[in-house]
């Protein structure tokens, strides 16, 4: 009986097999992100609801959505040291539970101080979710499947984000405010059941880095306090508020001594030369600026719907889901294009999309738009920002070693909390500045006496004299005026703030043709396409036989 079949001398040994698809933890990682960004987002649009059911007043209930993603920030260090040391699985089997159980307790909160209390520490269990999403896509699943993995990464985002005023609108019209919360506990769970029973346990990891406290606590300080001076700049009005100053200065005082420990740190559990190593800065920025453009323009359709339309949140969610239902196709195509073409290119393509879509509302919006006219634009606006965002972190990958997947998700959501708040700041404070200067503009053509108001005035009192005592028609009149006034200011801001927007992607476009293409395959040398064999040689039918 002859022995086993052995290679031919010479012959390369065969490649090793693609791990499993671990189906289950793909599941559940993705319905982490889902769920992070969703309650964020529930939280923002039903604040008004939320302050109504625990009695607070409009300062002191700015802080609810604040001590949630303050929390996020402050444990982001701790998720990256824990998954490095234990295992994403065991982490965020743990963070599940533990969020599922405080989104069913904090609808009862009986007060302000209570709510306050468990928004904290539901953040610090969604803050583990989504730094560890990346790490466990490029750990847990073949390179040849990564840009799936990353489209699906963006679905969660864009469609978490997208469906929120919806979601909000038909509780508070169905059942309560409650469900804002609750809401969070089935998909909790299932993200639990997924890890606990279809996910593989990982070993420790002996060589993870040893606690580092110093870092631990400066990071997660730094970035909280930082993120909560932008987060509450525009109501207190930022550099004129002492509040403002001193988070900002203790924040980023903390953040540097932490960049100069872990630098110095001989096991830094955070690898600096990582995040800033080229082309990991830029790419961070380009990330950063995409949740300005996301977070932008998803505060400004609803900004125009509500306060020149006067929508409830279920009608300004029936525009946003134009962003969000089409997602469902993008994500494969986009996948499909990362797969086939250089991932610079998707996102330009991205990019260009969504400065069009922008000049195209800031071109045409008038104070009668509904939801309707926002229709083509929103499809462009959808397809741009999945393919930009998607491309841009798929050409960050393409760079890593998968050992520094933790670094990447780290500096990930960092770049995507930050870069969300700083550019919700900037628009909402550039929104603001540039309705009060149409307001004074406008109310420089609205004098006392001018045949053209008069008769604007006049025409209003005949319309609303049917309908009120007539002679409280003249100051009904008058206010109906002011009304218009405001409605044409607020549409204005909200103009000039496409217009903002559409420049400032046009400039990051320009930074991203300029960028270096990329390696075509992981800095581990997995290959992320297969080459093509190089077909022999022609034989040569002219030359003589040996």
């Amino acid at each position: 009986m002859s022995g086993p079949a052995t290679p031919a001398a010479g012959a390369a040994p065969a490649p090793p097999p693609d791990p499993p698809i671990p189906w289950f933890g793909l599941a559940a990682v993705l319905l982490g992100t889902f769920i992070s960004t969703l309650n964020g987002r529930l939280s923002t649009f039903g604040l008004n609801d939320i302050r109504g059911g625990v009695y607070a007043g409009f300062d002191d209930g700015a802080w609810i959505t604040t001590a949630q993603t303050v929390a996020q920030m402050l444990v982001l260090p701790v998720a990256i040291w824990l998954g490095a040391a234990f295992g994403a699985r065991r982490v965020l089997i743990e963070a599940a539970l533990a969020y599922a159980v405080i989104s069913f307790v904090e609808p009862f909160s009986p007060n302000l101080a209570m709510l306050l209390g468990l928004q904290f520490m539901g953040g610090m269990a969604s803050g583990f979710f989504i730094p560890l999403t990346l790490s466990f896509i490029l750990r847990g699943t073949p390179p040849r499947l990564w840009a799936y993995g990353i489209a699906l990464y963006a679905l969660n985002l864009e469609l978490s984000l997208n469906i929120s005023a919806s979601l909000e609108g038909w509780y508070v019209d169905h059942f309560s405010w409650r469900w804002i919360f609750w809401q969070n506990v089935p998909l909790a769970l299932g993200m639990f059941a997924c890890f606990k029973w279809g996910a593989k346990p990982e070993p420790p990891n002996p060589a993870a880095p040893m606690p580092d406290r110093f870092g631990l606590v400066t990071s997660g300080l730094g970035l909280a306090l930082i993120y909560a001076a932008l987060d509450q700049g525009n109501r207190l009005d930022w550099l004129n508020s002492g509040l403002v100053w001193g988070l900002m200065a203790a924040g980023v005082i903390l953040f540097a001594a932490f960049l100069l420990h872990e630098w110095r740190w001989p096991q830094p559990f955070f690898n600096i030369k990582v995040a800033f190593s080229p082309p990991l800065p830029r790419l961070l920025f380009f990330v950063a600026f995409l949740r300005l453009t996301i977070l932008s323009t998803a505060y400004l359709i609803p900004q125009y719907l509500g306060a020149v339309r006067g929508f409830r949140a279920l009608e300004v969610g029936q525009t946003m889901i134009w962003i969000a239902a089409p997602q469902l196709i993008i994500c494969p195509l986009a996948a499909v294009m990362l797969r086939r073409m250089d991932p610079r290119f998707v996102s330009c393509v991205g990019f260009v999309l969504i400065s069009i879509a922008c000049l195209m509302v800031a071109h045409s919006l008038t104070a009668v738009w509904s939801s309707d006219q926002f229709m083509v634009s929103q499809l462009l606006q959808a397809v741009g920002q999945s393919f930009a965002l998607s491309g841009i972190v798929f050409f960050g990958i393409l760079h890593l070693k998968p050992e520094d997947a933790l670094t990447f998700g780290a500096s990930i959501q960092t770049a995507r909390l930050l870069g969300g708040q700083i550019g919700t700041a900037f628009i909402v404070t550039f929104v603001r500045v540039r309705s009060q200067i149409a307001s004074n503009h406008i109310g420089q053509h609205v004098q006392s006496g001018d045949p053209q108001v008069l008769h604007r005035l006049q025409a209003y009192a005949a319309a609303t004299g049917r309908a009120v005592d007539p002679s409280l028609a003249a100051a009904r009149a008058e206010t109906v005026l002011a009304g218009v006034v405001r409605s044409a200011a607020a549409t204005q801001g909200v103009i000039d703030g496409f217009v903002a927007i559409g420049a400032l992607t046009a400039l990051a476009l320009l930074l991203l043709v300029a960028h270096k293409p990329a390696p075509i395959g992981p800095a581990s040398h997995m290959p992320l396409f297969a080459p093509r064999p190089e077909p022999p040689p022609a034989p040569d039918l002219g030359a003589e036989p040996s």
